[in-house]
């Protein structure tokens, strides 16, 4: 190709062509030689000739700038005295126009290009002034020539102010003219380009043009730092372009046709809206709280005209991309962070989103979602510092922000603020509850599971507890390591006991025992063989593992998983099940992958699982849930209960079932032949599983034999409503 193949127009208005973009960029891709003369010498400058000049740099082609220093009165003043000579107030009028220190990401991109390629002997500059009888004037014309290989050439003139303000509000022209187009263009390019090489070569008359190597090689040393980048062009003015067109057709969330909110979701919004957009939902797993947060930033979008960074945090990558899902539908292009995000470039796209405030049109609405881990990282806290526009903080299981460290990342940047969360009261952390509530605000609805059932928003469910004790080792282990964390009980600063770390490892221990009691493979094979040609089942083995904010993921450890393949064993080789497993071990695709055969109800009967329920996993289609193992966390075992109860018109699931092991250190029968000090040293784990079963009975379709078993189990290990919380450390019991 040569400038002849590009499409060039006599004349460019910026309010109708984009200069750059239809311009420059085309021919100076074409071109051998680029001269042109741009007005004053400032930094501003410098960035503006580097619009379009990559492929001729990478070419090794030349480049020959012509530019005027900006003397002030002082300046000319002091040359017309005599005071310094006028090479040096020259030299440091422009030194002057170089800042050691540039904010602009663009700006520092273009900086290292041009001072590449003035290293490189591709790029020179030279300095013009006007100087007469009357002293020193400026040099602003604003000109330049292109040619080609093959001698075509292409000359403009005019005010070609390439800044983002003459991109979008002032009103600048070119003329251009080619030299294959007629003798009368030839001929305009001709003078052109002879007048731009008389300056060049210092012989146009009046006009002082002179060389000032130092400044050269201060552009050098302030702004070379690194190769260049050639692909400066596509990276801003595509990211530009793209939120001037974002712009345009009003981008930020929008609640789609597609979608109708319930009453309840409305209402939720509305108070939301009244307190200012601050505060909290607290809703009952499986009513809809994604739904109705996007519904909430919406309306906050469609309030502030869209002037507006929406953050979403949540525990877990997979959550993140279920997020994902329903964000697209709102109308929203989310920036997807996270260590294993499919957009591998999300730290650009954050950085380019951020960026893009301060161009164009500062309302630029975008959406960042990510797990806990990543917001709290470095990296993704520095950017937010410079977010300079309101924001909107989404927190989905909100109590996971209130550790101490994470407490610490909310502050008043955050105009606006949404906790999505079943139970926001955190276990045994009445402070970290307290400082929760007092950032997000008040609660705006309490959406409970039993009026979610009543008003039929989730399924019905029956209760079926199946009690299992500890063998002699078991059981024996139980009580050593209960002795043992009694020896670690502190009191922390706020005057709380609490367990020390060796405390806390030992609680986790005696967890992992009573999760993988041996007596609950044969009861889940007794309990399950009659239901082994059913689909739509889970089997859940409860987690041991403590969850950390500072992993996006969630581990499983070596005891989770052997209890998962002992199952998995039992159910597909024993029982001849079609089934599989669902940890941390399979990726999202993985994971997508099971949910959808799950779901179908043909090729895959059961999933034997852990943590998915805690985490948010969305598997509707579950009729019988098997829980092996449950935590002393009311919040967890509530959630999971929840996500059991999720509607499901696809199977059409009218009522769920969950049998719940319960687990205790000997048989009721067995504790009447002790001394009530002795049965008094094993009830802790009792106390856990009657506040568990007192809680899936209380909404449960059958309760009757339900609450028997608990009369039995409380009558047995001297439980009663005084003594129920008796021996609680730090949320463990001892």
């Amino acid at each position: 190709m040569s400038l002849q193949d590009c499409r060039i127009k006599t004349e460019y208005r910026s309010l109708i062509d984009h200069i750059v973009k239809d311009f420059y960029i085309p021919l100076l891709t074409q071109a051998a030689v680029y001269k042109r003369a741009v007005g004053f010498f400032s930094s501003t400058s410098l960035v503006q000739i580097t619009k379009g000049i990559t492929t001729i740099a990478k070419n090794n082609g030349s480049i020959q700038i012509v530019a005027s220093p900006y003397l002030s009165d002082d300046d000319l003043h002091a040359i017309k005295a005599g005071y310094d000579s006028r090479e040096n107030i020259v030299k440091k009028a422009l030194l002057k126009e170089l800042p050691d220190t540039i904010d602009d990401y663009y700006a520092i991109e273009r900086l290292n290009l041009l001072a590449n390629l003035i290293a490189d002997g591709i790029l020179d500059i030279r300095i013009a002034f006007i100087e007469d009888k009357n002293g020193i004037g400026m040099y602003h014309e604003k000109m330049g020539i292109i040619e080609d290989i093959d001698g075509n050439k292409v000359a403009f003139s005019g005010s070609m102010n390439e800044s983002v303000t003459a991109l979008t509000a002032n009103y600048e022209t070119i003329d251009v003219f080619c030299n294959w187009m007629g003798a009368r263009d030839a001929a305009r390019v001709d003078k052109k380009e002879n007048a731009f090489c008389s300056i060049w070569n210092n012989c146009e008359p009046g006009i002082n043009v002179m060389k000032f190597p130092e400044i050269s090689q201060a552009i050098i040393t302030k702004y070379k730092k690194k190769a260049p980048n050639y692909l400066i062009d596509q990276e801003e003015f595509e990211n530009k372009l793209v939120a001037n067109e974002l712009n345009k057709k009003k981008q930020g969330a929008r609640i789609p046709k597609s979608v109708s909110l319930y009453d309840y979701q409305i209402e939720a919004i509305n108070e939301w809206e009244k307190q200012s957009f601050c505060g909290i939902f607290d809703m009952a797993t499986g009513t809809g709280k994604t739904f109705t947060g996007l519904g909430a930033i919406s309306r906050l979008s469609e309030s502030v005209d869209d002037n507006l960074a929406v953050i979403i945090v949540c525990p877990y990558q997979h959550l993140v991309e279920q997020w994902v899902s329903d964000i697209i539908n709102f109308n929203m292009k989310p920036i997807i962070g996270y260590s294993s995000s499919p957009q591998k470039d999300w730290k650009k796209q954050l950085e380019t989103a951020i960026r893009n405030q301060t161009y164009l049109d500062n309302k630029r609405f975008f959406c960042f979602v990510t797990t806990t881990a990543t917001f709290a990282s470095e990296y993704v806290q520095k950017q937010i510092k410079r977010i300079r526009k309101p924001i909107c903080l989404v927190a989905d299981e909100a109590h996971n922000l209130g550790t101490e460290r994470l407490l610490e990342l909310l502050d008043d940047k955050y105009k606006y603020r949404l906790a999505l969360s079943a139970t926001l009261k955190r276990h045994f952390d009445d402070i970290g509850t307290t400082r929760l509530c007092n950032f997000f605000g008040e609660k705006c609805i309490e959406y409970t599971l039993d009026k979610a059932i009543d008003e039929g928003k989730l399924t019905p469910y029956k209760y079926y507890p199946i009690v299992v004790t500890l063998d002699e080792n078991e059981l024996q282990a139980f009580q050593e390591i209960t002795q043992k964390m009694l020896r670690c009980i502190i009191t922390d600063r706020h005057g709380q006991c609490k367990l020390n770390d060796a405390g806390v490892k030992l609680a986790i221990k005696r967890a992992r025992l009573v999760a993988g009691a041996n007596a609950k493979i044969d009861a889940l094979k007794k309990v399950i063989t009659p239901f082994k040609d059913d689909y739509y089942m889970l089997v859940y083995c409860g987690a041991t593992t403590l969850n950390s904010y500072e992993k996006d993921y969630s581990a499983t450890n070596n005891d989770d998983l052997r209890q998962i393949e002992t199952i998995t064993r039992l159910l597909g080789n024993e029982l001849r099940m079609n089934v599989s497993k669902f940890t941390a071990d399979e990726n999202i695709a993985e994971r997508r992958a099971i949910k959808e055969h799950f779901e179908t109800g043909k090729d895959l009967q059961a999933i034997v699982a852990i943590k998915c329920l805690d985490e948010g996993v969305n598997i509707p289609a579950i009729q019988k849930a098997f829980i092996l193992a449950s935590t002393t966390n009311p919040k967890e075992y509530i959630q999971r209960r929840g996500r059991v109860l999720r509607l499901s018109p696809q199977t059409g699931k009218r009522v769920a079932e969950i049998y719940d092991f319960i687990t205790l250190p000997r048989g009721i029968d067995e504790t009447y032949g002790l001394t009530k000090a002795d049965v008094m040293a094993e009830a802790s784990l009792a106390r856990n599983e009657v506040k568990r079963l007192k809680e899936f009975s209380r909404l449960a379709m059958n309760p009757v034999e339900s609450y028997k078993l608990i009369d039995e189990i409380s009558e047995a290990y001297y439980i009663n409503e005084s003594n129920e919380e008796e021996g609680v450390v730090d949320g463990f019991d001892v």
